[in-house]
This record gives structure tokens, C-alpha cells and sequence, in this order.
């Protein structure tokens, strides 16, 4: 039975979030209270001393990225790692736990380097269409939806990709109408750089053809009217529109994503863009007992840092569960959307060259007012222009800025070969996401043409330049999921082998290196390679139990890796209900 219509934000792309309106039924409150039951009594139960954990095939990496191999782990009271032992060693007898993993393979808590952790939680809780193929799917889906929350004030949802469907051109507003036509229908696109409208969003929005684009934005136009298409900045123009979101609603939607990342086996993350509104969502989480997530934060523009941080980085807090250490940059858009600014055209539309949110001025300013104080910058650049730019910032501010500053680029997805050179200087970081690269490969040849193919998502040439990698999904755009990460770096495939042998195969990296990229790689980005990311004593035992070996597994098992616990600072998180149970009927069956 529905309640009254609540309204969730959407802060994905920018410091103004989008936002998103939905209801709560009675059975999503019952959800909500059994899932935060779950994390407090997870975090309200004491770390063991002297723990170990045992029958385990112990994977981990040093600082220097080598693999360590172990068979048990013993775990102090401060949920740190304090020795790693193989078979040769003997076993300590006095113990305050014993874990038997069964022989399960062992793994330090993979770390998402970049991701959006209310915009995933969000996602669960509203109208999903990642997994349509056609324009009819997606209108199918939205009818039913509306159908189902008849008391929902707006639709709202994500992930549609009109180059998935093969529709050769963005939907329209008339599309929507089609499906629901009474009530406003606001739609992100799956990489969160263009919202989709229907005919009543825009009337309440006031669009009309006299509307003008804004800075940083396009609107779509057909006919000399707004299409129904609103792309970066211009987004704004109707998501300001849609109710905001409660605390409530906001920890509602903390809880999923938090419950979700970690059956993934995902035990920290690097929130792009947080707000204040996210912020007080995590502290409110961690002052009741229930942050189990380790969260590093980057605000959403320099407003959200100096109004979440003051005059400094935050310490880290809840036993290094959260902090905020530095902010989030947009130079440019998307490439799907043609947002991403591009030195030439796009091969596809002749007039077009994306989208330069920032004057080479502006970008260098607001990076000198976070470096001044000692925040980390992290700049959102797609396109092989807005990739040279933010180089280029860096290599000037490197001059004033000597200490160890990290800078880090996000995406970093097509670069110009004249710069991947540049990348190996001053310590930059190119946060990348494998499974971008799988999903947009035929895009982005339609896009760039192939002469400008050779520095698209360049990993191995960026380290074999200098450069640093961290590997992340950049959910909800993508699936968090970091074994089709892992498996996407090493084959440059996707899930179907396609292409065979991999798009651009000498861009893969090794086993190694893509652990890498999802552990001491995505630690030492975040400045936190001191507290976890590998499993040598002194880190955090953040791990996680797996049904396969990601040194040894094919690529397709690899994809199919079953999570069956997850760990977090010595204590549980996640259990896989499924799994365990199967293991009790098998080990009953032995006996």
C-alpha cells in the first residue's frame, strides 16, 4: 500500500544535484530497518584479539604490487592485520576467534576508485532502464512503473542509452508522452550527462523554444523547439523541478547502496561529488553505529568543500570509515552525449566539439583555491582537449605545488598520443573504469573515427609512461561490479569475449595490475595506502571470501565470482546467505 510520495536528489554530475521524486511503501521501511539491524549488530559486536582466520588461499599485494601468497591471517583486537602464515608456519593455539574459510581464496576489500555511492543507492530505489535494448523496452518499462507507484508525483529514473538501443538518435519528449503523458517524466541518461523530459516536465519547467542553453549545457532541438533532451548544465533547467529529497529518504537510500557494494565484495570507495546533504547522510550513519563502508570524499566543487571540510581536509573518522580529502572538478561532458571536449570534431557530427566547462583560467584558479589548502583535486576530463588542458594545469600549479599533491584525473578516456607522455609527470593519477571501455567501444569509434583511437583508454600506456593507475566502475552509471572490472582490464573484452582477442589488446594489463588498479592503486589515490588496499600487517583486515582464484581463474569465471563474505575492519558485513546455506546442507551430507 503506498504512503505519501517521497523524493530522493540524483547528485551525480554536478554541485547542484539532479533530483528524483519516488514513494515508500511500508515493505521498503521493513527493508530498511532489517538492513541497518543487520549493519548494527555487525558494528555493535567487539573486534576479536588475536583472531585468525585460516584455510584460506591468501591472495594480497605489497606496496610494490607483488603478490603474496598466505593460507591464514591473524587479525588483532584493533581489526589490523598482524601476521600473514602459510602451511609451514605453526598455527598460535590461544585465540579468541577462529574463521575457517573453507579454502575459499582470500582477497583484500576491493576499493571502487570512483563512484557515486547515494547516486547507487538511488538507483535501487527508483526506475531503472540500464538493461533495456530498444526505445519499445524502455517505454514498456515506464508505463508499468507509473502503473505501479500510481501516487508518485514525478518519474523518475536512469539509464537509458540511445546508442545501445541502435535508435541512430536521442529520444524525444513525444516518446515519453507515449508512455506516460499525466504526470512529469524526467529521465537520466546511463552516464548521468543528459536528462530526458516529457511534453508535462517541460511545461512545469517553463521550457520553451525561447529558452536559451545555458553555460556548460545543450539543449536538443528539433525543429526549432527543445526536443525533450537537455544535456550537462542544461539539465538543470529541469531537474531543479523535482521535489528534494528528506534524511530520511537519504539514509533509506545510504543503506541499499552500502548493502549492495559490500555483497560485492567492495569495502571502500571514493564518493565523486559529494554534497552536504550526502555528507550529513554519512555522518549520520556513522555517529548511529551503522557506517560500515569506508568512504573517501570528494565534494561536489569548491562551495561543498569549504562547507563540509572549513579550511582543511577532515580527518578521518568512525575508525577510518570517512573523510573528506579533496574535490571534484568537471571539465568537460560525456562522450555518449557529445558532451566530451574533443580537439577536432566529432567524426560523427561535423559541428560539434563538445563541451568546455571551464576557461583554462577558471580550471587553474579553483585548483590553486583547493591546493592552497591542501585538498586533493580530482578533475573530471573525457576528451583528449579537456585531457590536454587539465595536463597542462597540473604541469604549471606543479611549479608552486611541490609536496605531494596526487593529482588526479577522472576517466581520463580519450587522450591525444602527443599527451599520454605528459601523464608520467608530477605524479598523476588516471582514474580510470575498465568496464567504460567495454561498454563504449563501438561508440567511441563512431565517435572519434579510428585515427584517433590510440590514446583512447590507454592503461597500459600510461603506466608504461609513468603514469599511476586507479581502477573504479564510476556506479551507477556502470555496475559496481569489480570482477567485470578486473576481467575488462586484463582481455579488453566483454562479457560476451567480444571482440576476440580485445579492442586495442595492447592496452590490457596484467593479472597483477589489474588488482592493483582495484586495491593498493585505488588506496594510494585516495592517500590511504597506509590504512588498507593490501593485507601486510598494519592495514586493516578489510577482506573479502571468494569462490575463485582472479590469478589463476579464466576471465568468464572470473566475471561469475561468487562473493560468499566480506569483511570489514575484522568484522563482518556481508554474508552471502545462499552460499553459506549450501555449504551447511554439503558439510551436514559429510558428516
Amino acid at each position: 500500500m503506498m504512503k505519501t510520495p517521497i523524493s530522493f536528489a540524483f547528485p551525480i554530475r554536478s554541485a547542484k544535484p539532479l533530483r528524483v521524486s519516488t514513494a515508500l511503501d511500508t515493505n521498503g521501511k521493513s527493508k530498511l530497518k532489517t538492513a541497518l539491524a543487520f549493519f548494527l549488530l555487525a558494528t555493535a559486536s567487539p573486534a576479536f584479539a588475536d583472531g585468525l582466520v585460516e584455510n584460506v588461499n591468501g591472495i594480497t599485494l605489497d606496496q610494490d604490487g607483488k603478490v603474496i601468497r598466505f593460507n591464514a591471517m591473524l587479525v588483532g583486537g584493533d581489526g589490523k592485520v598482524t601476521e600473514l602464515l602459510t602451511k609451514k608456519d605453526k598455527l598460535p593455539k590461544q585465540l579468541d576467534f577462529r574463521l575457517d574459510g573453507g579454502g575459499a581464496t582470500l582477497l583484500p576489500g576491493l576499493i571502487d576508485a570512483h563512484g557515486h555511492v547515494m547516486g547507487l543507492g538511488f538507483q535501487l530505489l527508483m526506475l531503472d532502464l540500464s538493461a533495456t535494448n530498444s526505445l519499445a523496452e524502455a517505454q514498456t518499462a515506464i508505463t508499468a512503473y507509473a502503473a505501479k507507484y500510481p501516487a508518485r508525483r514525478w518519474i523518475i529514473g536512469r539509464g537509458w542509452n540511445q546508442e545501445k538501443w541502435g535508435l541512430g538518435r536521442f529520444p524525444a519528449a513525444q516518446d515519453l508522452d507515449a508512455a506516460v503523458s499525466d504526470r512529469p517524466v524526467w529521465l537520466e541518461r546511463v552516464d548521468g550527462h543528459a536528462g530526458w523530459a516529457n511534453s508535462r516536465a517541460m511545461e512545469i519547467a517553463n521550457i520553451t523554444s525561447a529558452t536559451k542553453s545555458p553555460a556548460g549545457g545543450r539543449i536538443e532541438m528539433t525543429g526549432g523547439k527543445p526536443s525533450g533532451i537537455f544535456v550537462d548544465a542544461a539539465a538543470d533547467l529541469v531537474g531543479k523541478f523535482v521535489p528534494a529529497p528528506k534524511p530520511l529518504e537519504r539514509d533509506i537510500a545510504l543503506g541499499e547502496a552500502q548493502k549492495k557494494l559490500h555483497s560485492l565484495g567492495i569495502t571502500a570507495i571514493a564518493d565523486m561529488g559529494t554534497t552536504m546533504d550526502d555528507w550529513q547522510s554519512y555522518r549520520r550513519a556513522g555517529d548511529a553505529g551503522w557506517l560500515t563502508m569506508r568512504i573517501f570524499a570528494y565534494a561536489a566543487g569548491i562551495d561543498n568543500m569549504v562547507a563540509i571540510a572549513g579550511p582543511r581536509p577532515s580527518p578521518w573518522l568512525y575508525n577510518d570509515k570517512l573523510r573528506l580529502g579533496g574535490v571534484k572538478l568537471y571539465l568537460d561532458g560525456a562522450l555518449g552525449s557529445r558532451g566530451a571536449w574533443l580537439k577536432k570534431p566529432y567524426a560523427d557530427a561535423p559541428g560539434q566539439t563538445g563541451l568546455q566547462f571551464l576557461a583554462s583560467a577558471e580550471i587553474r584558479n579553483l585548483m590553486v583555491r583547493a591546493s592552497m589548502d591542501g585538498f586533493q583535486t580530482a578533475v573530471h576530463a573525457i576528451g583528449d582537449a579537456a585531457n590536454a588542458e587539465v595536463i597542462g594545469a597540473i604541469e604549471e600549479l606543479s611549479e608552486t605545488y611541490k609536496g605531494d599533491m596526487r593529482w588526479r584525473i577522472e576517466h581520463a578516456q580519450i587522450v591525444d598520443p602527443a599527451d599520454l607522455a605528459r601523464l608520467g609527470k608530477h605524479g598523476i593519477i588516471s582514474s580510470m573504469q575498465p568496464v567504460h571501455q567495454t561498454s563504449d567501444r563501438v561508440m567511441a569509434e563512431a565517435r572519434l573515427g579510428q585515427e584517433r583511437l590510440k590514446g583512447a583508454y590507454a592503461w597500459q600506456s600510461i603506466l608504461h609512461a609513468g603514469g599511476k593507475l586507479a581502477f573504479g566502475s564510476d556506479v551507477p552509471v556502470e555496475s559496481a561490479d569489480p570482477f567485470a572490472g578486473l576481467a575488462a582490464a586484463m582481455t579488453r573484452e566483454d562479457a560476451e569475449g567480444q571482440p576476440f582477442g580485445g579492442w586495442r589488446p595492447e592496452e590490457h594489463v596484467s593479472r597483477e595490475q589489474a588488482l592493483a588498479g582495484f586495491t593498493i592503486g585505488a588506496a594510494y589515490a585516495a592517500f590511504a595506502e597506509g590504512k588498507f588496499g593490501s593485507l601486510t600487517p598494519g592495514h586493516y583486515a578489510d577482506f573479502i571470501l571468494i569462490d575463485v582464484d582472479p590469478m589463476l581463474a579464466s576471465p568468464h569465471e572470473l566475471r561469475k565470482a561468487i562473493v560468499k563474505e566480506t569483511w570489514v575492519g575484522g568484522r563482518p558485513v556481508y554474508k552471502n546467505a545462499a552460499v553459506n546455506a549450501a555449504d551447511e546442507n554439503n558439510n551436514g551430507e559429510k558428516r
